[in-house]
């Protein structure tokens, strides 16, 4: 078997660990000796033990003089764990295989002139692009401290989110909505604006998001951004298990945040542009609560914010093939939007998929620079 067969295995095993790991990276790991897989590991939660490790524990005595192939540049500095490079010097690793290195300002090449200084051949640059989506997220939390910010929605082939009347149940198909749901179950926060919880109440939960013997995982935080505290108190989401926050501008009316707070809700108060919460700044708290991916559903209204303040990494727009019409009906994207088609806001690394009858573009944000260029 080829190392590029050997770095999908990898590849796989990082996959497992997507959405348990944050604010680590998500990290598979395999041992080959004689032609043999005999470790394998992804990365447990933070501050349990990295995939490396894992891998090196399965393969024990085997590991010695042995191939890694490991999907993130291995760690060389204490953290929550000791470093993973000296876990394979030790092991008596002869050669590693890296898919990708890593960019925190900790490890970036440290690790490789570790592993090198100890007589360990390394090899880079294996299936470097399917390594960097895995953990694009944690690549720019490591790098700028801010969450990776995915804008979801599901649209007619006329670009409405919902009719006239406000009614959008459902636009997807069931099988786009599962794929929703497991978009959830590796998202640290589910992020709405209080119009959708107030047209649709939903519970913002990801469903079947269990853990190891069916013990349920912890849910992604509900976000609600609600400038003036307008969620109703018998919003369904306050009643489902996990966390809630609301963010409103500051000050928030002092009974309507007793209220809010005996039910279990956190509320935070943000400064305000122009009567609205500031998107910056909340992100900038989400980061440093160690929150990596944010899942953004909508409605139009915070879409449209996001995409005006260029605060948009990723986007997943599926489209139904059905008219819904209407010129008071609801678009996916509102805000102010751009004056002419050319200064419209471009997507690069495009991918078109396809559920049933429902069709998922998705995309990454160019940045203005590149846009210009």
């Amino acid at each position: 078997m080829s190392p590029t067969e050997y770095m999908r295995r990898a590849l796989s095993l990082a996959r497992l660990a997507m959405g348990h790991t944050n604010p680590n990276p998500a990290v598979g790991a395999v041992v080959v000796k004689d032609g043999l897989v005999v470790g394998r590991g992804y990365t447990q939660p933070a501050g349990s033990d990295h995939a490396e490790v894992i891998a090196l524990r399965q393969a024990g005595e085997k590991a010695k003089g042995a191939t890694m192939y490991v999907t993130l540049e291995p760690c060389c500095h204490f953290g929550r764990t000791p470093p993973c490079t000296q876990a394979i010097i030790t092991a008596g690793i002869s050669e590693v295989y890296i898919a990708l290195l890593d960019p925190n300002p900790s490890v970036s090449g440290r690790g490789i002139r570790e592993l090198n200084a100890a007589g360990i051949k390394t090899y880079t640059g294996v299936y470097p692009e399917e390594a960097y989506e895995i953990n694009e997220a944690y690549i720019k939390f490591i790098t700028t401290g801010l969450p990776f910010v995915i804008a979801k929605f599901a649209m007619s082939l006329d670009g409405k989110i919902a009719t006239r009347t406000g009614h959008s149940k459902w636009i997807s198909n069931e099988e786009a909505r599962n794929y929703v749901h497991a978009l959830r179950h590796i998202a640290d926060v589910i992020m709405v604006g209080v119009n959708t919880v107030i047209t649709d109440n939903p519970r913002l939960t990801a469903r079947g998001c269990c853990g190891k013997g069916g013990e349920p995982k912890t849910q992604p935080l509900r976000l609600i951004v609600d400038s003036n505290g307008r969620t109703p108190l018998g919003a369904q989401l306050f009643k489902q298990p996990g966390k809630t926050l609301l963010a409103v501008v500051e000050p928030l009316n002092s009974e309507k945040k007793e209220k809010l707070t005996r039910i279990g809700v956190e509320v935070l108060e943000l400064p305000g542009i122009e009567g609205l919460v500031n998107l910056e700044e909340l992100f900038k708290v989400i980061g440093k609560r160690g929150m990596v991916t944010v899942l953004v559903e909508g409605g139009g209204k915070l879409l449209g914010s996001l995409f005006d303040h260029r605060l948009v990494d990723k986007v997943l727009a599926f489209i139904s093939p059905i008219i819904i019409g209407g010129s008071q009906a609801k678009t996916a994207v509102g805000g102010n939007g751009v004056d002419s088609v050319v200064e419209a806001l471009c997507l690069e690394r495009v991918n078109i998929g396809n559920f049933g009858d429902n069709i998922l573009v998705s995309g990454y944000m160019k940045r203005e620079a590149q846009q210009k260029s």
